[in-house]
């Protein structure tokens, strides 16, 4: 339990934006209207609608949720599950949406007599709790957007997911109406895998046809922002001919030119869109229309390991009061270590997107004008940048390499080399034909230049080799966005068919080829080889229909 003499600085606000958190707090604890819960089988003791940040971590910690931090973010542990749990993650199987998933290993189906038995126990579950409820929306273009209901059994992840979407007026609170989706959240809440047949306490499944998702057994909390994307990613495409994309994105505040920047998780999409002298437009899930980009989210969930003031400012100042810390170590004083692993490589920080100081005002940009690939190579063979041609671009942006870094999921302790669709394989249900098609074609129409950026390794493999410098890869991003790449001599990469540049400036011009940081030329040889047969091998697996000028425009066998 937090006393107020500990954490003064909870306290040091505004004294009208104190007063105006009692009267919402009293409001909202004499209402006794269920907000349409009763229609699911919960019958809650109390239902709070769209609360305050204050309200809500003052509940969170009397519920020991978690502590204030000496900067006043909430810090919170999510307990068994620290990051994302794919195996658990489901999608109702019927016949109005089978033809269109692309089912495997990443998709796998449900029947809607599980899904239902499951949700009914969760809303007995949740009959007789405090529940929290927050309505709000995806899609920063109001042509476009949704409207989603939350229902939370935390506070602490309602403060997140209010962090994490577009929060609603006062004027749309009142006339907010009929949520499209809803999402039915209870950690608490423990799957009996055995007798349901999934595998294990936890299971994120969402049924597309009926609006409804539900997240249960997990305090993790990416996973209900995940779970938000995966519906856009499906409704996008098929009702409104949005291309979604797994990327940040940030524009010039003079020009408006928009640089949109495709990564997994810690490949450095909120890094590097966090650049001072750009507006940022979005860190994580964007949509792609004929007016331009526009943010999905009204905040951003970073990384925090290794988390560093100097190299990270604008991240690092958005930890403070209204954020939410999720497995961050603190000390005796409540400090922050953003370097203890002891809970999980995946230590992360949930805040609204106006925490960041140049944050774009109304979340949309215009057709980007350069979009880039980031890619954490961990076997060391990619340069750190290269120019794709049209038919390369969509090879890239299906095949999606990276290096699945630890922590993301569960159980990946180390990087891994992984090749996730689009750069989002886990959040994207629709049969990949349709996403490269709707991409090939904004790259047709609008003359889009596309790059690919290694932010892993040079010199050798992980463990061998070191990563490239951060300084050194915002050098690279520079001189794409600016135009400078436009006119750059290049060398051709026979192996993996790739436009190399061969001076950037304040990159030192012996990394730009790969072979030449390695101690052992014959080394790099044999591995770059083994990756140029893993693109290969899993195109050929993976992507049989996709058209032949496609598959030719990829990494090339001995």
């Amino acid at each position: 339990m937090i006393n107020r003499d500990e954490h003064k600085s909870f306290f040091m606000i505004d004294p009208a934006i104190v007063e105006d958190n009692k009267k919402s707090y009293a409001i909202q604890e004499s209402y006794k209207e269920t907000y349409g819960l009763d229609t699911l089988g919960i019958n809650p003791s109390i239902v709070h609608r769209n609360l305050s940040p204050t309200v809500l971590i003052e509940k969170a910690i009397r519920n020991g949720e978690g502590i204030l931090t000496d900067t006043g973010a909430l810090a919170v542990t999510t307990g068994k599950f620290t990051g994302r749990s794919p195996h658990d993650k489901y999608i109702v199987d019927t016949d109005g949406v089978h033809d269109l998933i692309s089912w495997g290993d990443v998709n796998h189906p449900i029947s809607r007599a599980v899904f239902n038995a499951l949700k009914d126990e969760m809303c007995q579950f949740l009959s007789g709790k405090e529940i929290f409820i927050f309505d709000g929306y995806a899609g920063a273009d109001p042509q476009h957007r949704r409207k989603f209901r939350i229902i939370n059994e935390l506070p602490s992840q309602n403060l997140f997911i209010r962090d994490l979407l577009i929060r609603p007026t006062s004027s749309e609170k009142e006339n907010f109406g009929e949520a499209d989706y809803t999402i039915l959240v209870a950690p608490g809440y423990k799957c009996n895998a055995k007798r349901y047949g999934i595998n294990s306490e936890a299971a994120i499944i969402i049924d597309y046809e009926a609006h409804f998702a539900i997240i249960a057994g997990s305090q993790y909390s990416g996973e209900i922002k995940k779970t938000v994307f995966s519906i856009m990613n499906f409704a996008m495409p098929l009702e409104e001919n949005v291309l979604p994309m797994h990327c940040s994105a940030n524009m010039d505040p003079e020009t408006g030119d928009t640089a949109i920047f495709f990564g997994l998780s810690g490949t450095g999409k909120t890094t590097l869109s966090a650049d001072p002298n750009r507006d940022l437009i979005g860190d994580d899930e964007h949509g792609w229309s004929d007016r331009g980009v526009f943010n999905f989210e009204g905040g951003c969930y970073a990384k925090c390991i290794d988390l560093d003031k100097a190299k990270e400012p604008e991240i690092y100042h958005a930890i403070h009061f209204g954020s939410v810390l999720e497995n961050v170590v603190t000390d005796d004083e409540h400090v922050p270590d953003y370097s203890d692993r002891s809970l999980t490589e995946n230590t992360r920080v949930g805040y609204p997107i106006d925490f960041i100081p140049n944050a774009s005002e109304n979340g949309r940009g215009g057709i980007p004008k350069v979009v880039l690939f980031l890619t954490a190579d961990a076997f060391g063979v990619f340069p750190p940048i290269s120019k794709l041609t049209r038919n390369a671009a969509i090879y890239h942006f299906v095949t999606g390499f990276t290096a699945k870094l630890a922590g993301t999921e569960r159980g990946i302790k180390e990087p891994q080399p992984t090749f996730s669709t689009l750069f989002g394989e886990p959040f994207m249900p629709l049969r990949t034909e349709r996403y490269a098609e709707m991409f090939g074609e904004r790259l047709d129409t609008y003359g889009t230049q596309v790059y690919l950026v290694n932010t892993g390794w040079s010199g050798g493999a992980f463990g061998t080799g070191s990563r490239i410098k951060l300084a050194y890869t915002r050098a690279m991003v520079t001189a794409a966005i600016n135009g400078d790449l436009e006119h750059a001599e290049y060398i051709h990469d026979d192996r993996f068919n790739l436009e190399i540049p061969l001076n950037i400036e304040g990159v030192p011009p012996e990394i730009m080829i790969p072979k030449n940081t390695w101690a052992d030329p014959e080394a790099y040889e044999k591995q770059a080889d083994e990756l140029a047969e893993m693109f290969i091998e899993n195109f050929e697996k993976k992507y049989p229909d996709m058209p032949a000028e496609i598959a030719a425009a990829g990494p090339k066998g001995k």
